[in-house]
């Protein structure tokens, strides 16, 4: 084809065909992505200079689509000519007639651009170039080829096969044709593509890696535990993986150097790689790969975790605890009731005070309702049901925990209000009572300083709706006395609940971890880098997670998101952490989320 008839992606009408695609790096995510694109009868040229890697890529994916024949999902005729469709090569040459050309050789600026300048020399004029990096700059490899226009980023997930997501990602140079035509085969591939703009980690791993960081730097403080930090995250927020064991997952390495690219850019300190990301990575602790990274596995390639220095030790650890039998929960509102109905569920005698007998009772009402809708599900039986409704007693003053074992508050999230009923508690429990406060961001230990004995009190942190939820964050204050912490660690086995220790400070684990994300997510709508719905559907289909950031901050609350950010703010004074100014500016407007109806979406009005 001559110059002449060369079609111009900038201007061509329609974006081109895209039926012959060359992978170059078959490592797990070429091969993952030529996996991909074979079964969705694309003809792929797989390239790697190792013949090695090329002869493990046909091997895996004769073993998927073998998996797939089992399985029924294809004939054994479809497999045979999803095979013929891959052909490897370990010359860039092999390039010369694919559409698009993806490459996703390691994370190494010089490398990605020789391999572009290789293939400069070989495609045709009107292929597409895609680079697979997620840290690294789409317009510096852009500027540095012949035709910067067909140069765009084409992020997959891992394992490519199974995740959704897929960012195109194109500079101030791409051709808009060169982003249609590439967004257009992510459809065809059954993918759900996001546009986005060059940025180190784009949306998905923009977000998520700055919370990594921040989960490694809790770690390395030792605030919490690995396991704790993990468990927090997985329990109180849903996530398929804890961050500490996602980094191992990843690579310390990588995620090293996609923190290094975001920080270059964002001179933000929540950006600045935590420095045991550096330890481990110097140290070739780089995770599952090295078989070591914060966990210790099985063998390099791994993903069984086997015990090292750092595991738990066997349980029997802790000093010895307070007898509990019967334990008060002061508060009328769904968390006070969610957590009576776990105390009664479990065998304990529950006194159930709100500011008013009426109040009470409506709460113990709730709690009814609550435990029938168990019954109907088939979770609970009917005697379970009427034995905890019997082991609750409301009451409409604190009077009535003069003899609890322990005394649980669950009232408004206002620091004097607490310190006023914790004065109410030190007065009414008995000696040796145990006072906990279920606080998800205030100091403990300023209500543990409003009573006479600051060694009895600790933070309990439920999570909301507490029958459901497996997770309590143990508070320990610099105050509060062993056996009051392993008495709170025993009831928590009692109820069926998973504890994780931690310090008296702001956000305690999952809040301190959770909310800089969701702040994080806010300031790229700001930026109008990307829109509320594709950054929900980044997290989801990226990252696993439950739901995106802006459905957890409506569901949440934004006036909640704020007070919570504000205590973040104000404890840690790291400028990152300050409140987005479009949160402000919605609560300050009244949209606080579902429960008005509007928050960042409108809901409608029940």
């Amino acid at each position: 084809m001559g110059p002449q008839s060369t079609p111009d992606l900038s201007t061509e009408a329609s974006p081109p065909s895209l039926s012959t695609v060359a992978v170059v790096g078959l490592g797990t995510m070429g091969t993952g992505i030529a996996e991909v694109l074979t079964r969705a009868g694309r003809e792929v040229v797989g390239i790697d200079t190792d013949e090695a890697a090329a002869r493990r890529a046909v091997a895996t994916l004769e073993a998927a689509t073998a998996r797939a024949v089992r399985r029924e999902r294809i004939t054994e005729r479809e497999r045979q000519d999803i095979l013929a469709r891959f052909r490897t090569f370990t010359d860039l040459q092999a390039a010369a007639d694919a559409d698009l050309v993806i490459e996703v050789v390691p994370e190494d600026y010089e490398l990605k651009r020789q391999v572009f300048a290789g293939l400069d020399a070989v495609v045709r004029p009107d292929a597409i170039l895609a680079t697979g990096t997620n840290a690294l700059s789409v317009t510096r490899l852009a500027a540095d080829s012949q035709r910067p226009e067909r140069v765009l980023g084409v992020h997959f997930f891992n394992p490519a096969p199974a995740m959704k997501l897929v960012e195109v990602v194109s500079s101030v140079l791409t051709a808009p044709t060169a982003v249609a035509a590439v967004t257009q085969l992510a459809r065809d591939l059954g993918k759900d593509p996001i546009s986005v703009g060059d940025r180190p980690g784009f949306v998905a791993d923009g977000l998520l890696f700055g919370y990594l960081n921040q989960a490694a730097a809790m770690y390395e403080s030792k605030y919490a535990t690995r396991e704790d930090i993990d468990a927090a995250m997985r329990l109180g927020c849903g996530l398929p993986m804890g961050p500490l064991a996602l980094l191992d997952l990843i690579g310390v390495d990588t995620a090293r150097t996609v923190l290094e690219a975001m920080y270059a850019e964002s001179h933000d300190r929540l950006h600045a790689p935590a420095p045991i990301l550096g330890q481990l990575a110097e140290a070739g602790l780089t995770g599952r790969k090295a078989g070591r990274g914060f966990y210790t596995y099985e063998a390099p390639g791994s993903p069984t975790v086997v015990p090292d220095a750092e595991s738990p030790a066997a349980a029997g650890g802790d000093a010895a605890g307070r007898a509990v039998s019967s334990v008060g929960v002061a508060g009328s509102g769904t968390m006070a009731s969610g957590i009576a109905e776990v105390f009664a569920k479990a065998g304990y005698s529950v006194v159930l005070a709100a500011r008013s007998l009426e109040k009470a009772e409506k709460a113990k009402a709730r709690i009814a309702k609550s435990l029938s809708r168990s019954v109907e599900k088939g979770r609970l039986t009917a005697e379970a049901r009427d034995a905890a409704l019997s082991a609750i007693t409301p009451a409409g003053s604190l009077d009535a925990f003069a003899e609890v074992d322990l005394a649980v508050e669950a009232v408004a999230e206002d620091l004097v209000v607490k310190q006023e009923l914790f004065k109410a508690l030190d007065k009414v429990c008995k000696p040796g009572a145990v006072l906990a406060t279920t606080t998800s961001s205030l100091p403990v230990v300023a209500c543990a300083r409003a009573t006479s004995r600051p060694q009895d009190v600790i933070g309990m942190h439920f999570f909301n709706p507490a029958p459901a939820m497996k997770l309590v964050e143990i508070v320990r204050t610099v105050l509060t006395a062993d056996d009051v912490h392993a008495t709170v660690r025993a009831v928590c086995a009692k109820v069926r609940k998973h504890p994780v220790d931690c310090g008296d400070r702001a956000g305690f684990i999952v809040n301190a971890l959770l909310f800089p994300y969701l702040n994080n997510a806010i300031k790229m709508v700001e930026e109008h880098y990307a829109s509320l719905d594709d950054i929900d559907a980044a997290m989801k289909l990226g990252g696993g997670y439950p739901m995106g950031p802006f459905e957890l901050l409506d569901v949440v609350g934004l006036d909640v998101s704020l007070a919570i950010e504000k205590v973040l703010h104000a404890e840690f004074r790291d400028p990152g952490l300050a409140p987005a100014p479009l949160l402000e500016h919605l609560v300050a407007a009244g949209c606080l989320g579902r429960k008005t109806g509007r928050g960042f979406r409108e809901y409608a009005r029940r």
